[in-house]
């Protein structure tokens, strides 16, 4: 776990550059901290066409977001988060467990996800996927071929 890969040319474009050209460190920064997810103790490195990400973050949804945020970056294929913890209130900051994600498909809307991830009959559960998805999601119906989401455990939700 700790590495997770993206549609390179798929996503939102950040500064100059043709669409294979990976961004620079300071364009996915401004990115990251843009969301306003809490990730001020995160850093950032870019390699390539993959984006390094290490330091701490409060909690598994914000490791889960800032691992999408950039990800879903035009130019980007992969996001390295082996050494991104989770910070732990009782002990020192610990490994983030696997998170769940989902690449859209062509066709694809967030009620048909959802019932696809938490089964028939469960599309209505597809308010807690755009909320899981929140700053990034800025309304249902705005997803993309490629996209990846997170998708939160049913009991999250």
């Amino acid at each position: 776990m700790g590495l997770f890969s993206f549609i390179k040319n798929a996503g939102k474009k950040l500064g100059i550059g043709g669409d294979d050209d990976a961004p620079d460190v300071e364009a996915v920064k401004k990115e990251l901290a843009s969301h306003d997810l809490g990730t001020d103790k995160v850093d950032v490195a870019v390699v390539d066409d993959k984006v390094v990400l290490t330091g701490v973050v409060k909690d598994q949804s914000v490791f889960e977001k800032a691992v999408i945020a950039v990800g879903n970056t035009l130019g980007i294929s992969k996001v390295e988060a082996s050494e991104l913890k989770v910070a732990d209130a009782a002990e020192a900051p610990v490994a983030a467990k696997d998170p769940v994600f989902y690449t859209v498909k062509k066709g694809d809307n967030l009620w048909k996800i959802a019932e696809a991830q938490y089964g028939k009959g469960k599309g209505a559960k597809n308010t807690a996927i755009f909320d899981a998805n929140k700053p990034m999601l800025t309304h249902p119906d705005k997803i993309y071929p490629g996209q990846v989401l997170r998708i939160p455990d049913i009991e999250e939700a």
